[in-house]
């Protein structure tokens, strides 16, 4: 069984498609589908944001306008305190409630030294790391982890599969650095889900089972502080999930504003020494280039893609001429 690293590789035959157009033909896209301006845009900010680090995200604006989840819902927040806020999201996809309950927790921090926002009645948020990073940019650590109603919905055929098979999760930590970009884990909470289905999966349960016990407990944190935390069940969350089928999860996000508890600076530079150390006592993973801490290459692709464009291989071209068809645009690039 090959391992993936590379998963998120660039593609190899490519068209590069420039930030600007193609944050306003997904910020379209997504207005065309019934979202207001605002929620429009900050979705097709995040999205552009994966986009610009090599990880690719699609498909919502058709999923709104399918009727699973609400294009232009009312996002309010129904609980409060100095430290918290908890926020429904009405059906809507997770992206804008969730860019909301971590400016919400960023400013908490900056209070309280640490701020949590949670948001219930949700479609999916995308990746951890865009709450996370929200927190990171503000001089915070984050965290944040996204959860669903129940483990499975229905019940499992005969034979049941193994608890290694849980599920994948959305995980992320971000903290900031110096001059660096900081530490940026940005994954599904389960250590093999690159391998789920493929062939040898089933013997790397044997084979490495303490990884797969460690891998059921990250996957349950995050379905439970991401789900259960946020209020996501009882009757209301039933009512919710029947009108919003698409709508039947949750998400956290934590701020720790570090300059209150101790020196910006110091906590920053050591940061940057925790990675100098690294590269300098440690030799590469196999297959890599260079010993590079998680966020690391995300970082250094954003660069590169803000200058000369993000390459749109053919299944991301596929996809956005569907959009344009759908919605009547001409795709980005040309």
């Amino acid at each position: 069984m090959e391992p993936r690293l590379f998963h998120n590789a660039p593609p190899t035959d490519f068209v590069r498609v420039r930030e600007d157009r193609l944050l306003a033909f997904v910020t379209t896209c997504f207005e065309r589908a019934g979202s207001a301006p605002e929620q429009a845009a900050c979705i097709a900010r995040l999205l552009v944001n994966s986009d610009l680090r090599g990880v690719r995200s699609r498909g919502y604006a058709l999923a709104m306008e399918g009727g699973g989840l609400n294009p232009n819902p009312d996002v309010r927040v129904v609980y409060e305190t100095a430290a918290a806020a908890i926020l429904d999201g009405d059906g809507a996809l997770g992206y804008w409630p969730m860019a909301q309950a971590a400016a919400r927790a960023v400013d908490k921090a900056t209070e309280t030294s640490v701020g949590l926002g949670l948001v219930r009645h949700i479609g999916h948020y995308g990746s951890a790391g865009h709450y996370s990073r929200i927190c990171q940019e503000a001089g915070c650590v984050g965290l944040s982890v996204q959860g669903y109603r129940g483990e499975a919905g229905t019940p499992r055929p005969e034979p049941k599969p193994s608890v290694g098979h849980t599920g994948d999760p959305p995980i992320s930590f971000a903290i900031p650095a110096g001059d660096g970009p900081g530490v940026v884990v940005d994954m599904g909470a389960s250590v093999f889900g690159n391998y789920a289905g493929k062939p040898g999966f089933e013997e790397l349960l044997e084979q490495v089972p303490a990884a797969f016990f460690r891998s059921v407990g990250l996957i349950a944190v995050a379905t439970l502080l991401g789900g259960a935390l946020t209020g996501l069940t009882g009757p209301e969350g039933d009512a919710a999930a029947q009108r919003w089928p698409g709508a039947r999860m949750g998400g956290m996000v934590l701020a720790v504003d570090v300059g209150q508890l101790v020196d910006t600076d110091l906590f920053r530079a050591e940061v940057e020494r925790y990675a100098r150390d690294l590269r300098a006592n440690h030799a590469p993973l196999p297959g890599t280039h260079g010993v590079r801490l998680p966020g690391e290459l995300e970082a250094e692709r954003l660069v590169e893609y803000r200058r000369d464009g993000i390459p749109y291989a053919g299944r991301e071209q596929e996809a956005a001429r569907e959009l344009g068809e759908r919605f009547g645009m001409e795709v980005p690039w040309e």
